[in-house]
Formats: C-alpha cells, structure tokens, sequence
C-alpha cells in the first residue's frame, strides 16, 4: 500500500505543480480505487490533503506578489461558508451520488481545459484588478458560495472554476488570478475538511503519508513546468480526466 501511496501522492503533486490545480481530481479516484479507502473518508481526506498543498503553494505566489489578499478574503469567506455546508450535505448524500457527482465534474474540467483561451487581462501581477465594491462583492458571493458548495460535495478545491470566476468578476490578470485562486483553494478545502470531521472515520497516518509525497511532487512539477509545454500538458490531462470519469460512472452504474 506504501508504493501506491507514493505513486498516487507524487501524482497529486505533480498536477498541482504543473497545472496549478486539478490535484483532488486525481486525489479523490486514487485514494478510492488505488488505496481502497471508502469514497467519503476519500473525499474528506482528498480536502485535508489540498488544503496543506495548495497552502504551501499559496506561499511562493504571495512572495511573488501574485496575491491579492482583499479579493481573496472576500471570495473564502463566502465560498468557505460554501463548503462546510457542501460537506454537510455530503455526509447525507449516497455514496454513489457524490462520485457520479465527482465524476460530472471531472468532465466539467476537462471541458475547461480543451477550450480555446478567451481574453484575459494583461499583466504580471496586478494594477487592473477592479475596486472591492459593495456592488461587486454581491456579484462574487453567489459565485463563491455555490463553487464552494460543490467542492465541499465531492472534495475538490475548486480551482478549475474559482481562476476563471476571479479573472471575469474581479478583473485580475491569469497569474494573480492563479495565486489569489490558491489562498480561496486552501480555504476552502479546510472548511470542507472541517465539515466531514469528527463524522467520518479519517486514516490520518495515510492521509499524512499521502500529504508529504504529494508536496515534494509539487515542487518537482513546478520545475517541469517551465520546461513542459503548457498546451500539451492540458490536453494530456484532460484526456486522462475523461478516461477516469468514464471508469467512474461505469463502476457506479
């Protein structure tokens, strides 16, 4: 079990890495169908697990200036609020709902990442982003409240859905739109973590294992990534998303 934890781990790692999100679509299925842990252990482990990821990832794009706190706090307020209550629900939902759920999102993000990039705002590292109105902030609660819903539902951050939300709601440019993204992820996923805890039964020691694999993977992914082509590695791991959600609903059915 020890080498599919580390196999299943330096995979998380390396999406995070090299994509900046996606890790829980592969965290949840691994944990799952590798590990043979039950799917909503895997799915509030799959939140605990992100949650230190992208923290620590969080981390190097604040240093970058890639961040901007105020968005970011707006946002993980109501989309933490989002989460917990998702977890909630979670623990009452089938089992099989949640992963033909997981799966439909799995879906969801490989349309993402197959379609062509539209118009984003310019810049490195901000000076565009639009003024946290209370207008705005109304526009991005809803947003917020529901993405994080979802992740809480089927135990993912929600990144896929959360940059596209803060590049066409907030104005920032991709890049501080990635690293504000990371702070909402990690936010997010101890909230949901928080809502499935004390009950579900948890395996800390392999969710801790799983963990530290997962975070030296995604340092080793974020060093590929300069030297990966980044629309190659989308279409790769869309397919891939598509192959396991297909192997998803065939198992549920």
């Amino acid at each position: 079990m020890f080498a599919l934890a580390v196999i299943a781990g330096l995979a998380t790692g390396l999406v995070l890495g090299l994509l900046g999100s996606g890790g829980a679509i592969i965290t949840v299925p691994a944990l799952i169908y590798l590990l043979g842990v039950e799917p909503k252990p895997a799915i509030a482990m799959s939140l605990g697990i992100i949650a230190v990821t992208a923290g620590i990832s969080l981390v190097t794009h604040w240093r970058r200036g890639n961040v901007n706190p105020e968005v970011a706090a707006v946002f993980a307020v109501f989309s933490s609020m989002g989460t917990y209550l998702g977890a909630r629900i979670g623990l009452l939902m089938p089992a099989s709902l949640q992963l033909a759920l997981f799966a439909v999102v799995m879906l969801a993000a490989a349309w993402r990442m197959l379609r062509p990039e539209g118009a984003a705002p310019t810049g490195e590292t901000g000076g565009t982003a639009k003024a946290v109105t209370p207008a705005r902030i109304a526009r991005i609660a809803l947003p917020g409240f529901l993405v994080g819903g979802l992740a809480g539902m089927v135990g993912v951050g929600g990144g896929f859905l959360i940059v596209p939300a803060l590049v066409l709601l907030s104005g920032l440019p991709m890049k501080r739109a990635v690293g504000t993204s990371l702070a909402i992820v990690t936010a997010n996923s101890l909230a949901g973590f928080a809502g499935y805890a004390g009950d579900i039964a948890i395996d800390y020691p392999l969710m801790a294992t799983f963990t530290a694999i997962a975070v030296a993977g995604s340092f080793a992914g974020t060093a590929a990534s300069r030297h990966v082509s980044a629309p190659v590695l989308k279409k790769g791991f869309a397919g891939l998303l598509v192959v396991v959600a297909v192997y998803i609903i065939a198992r549920e059915i």
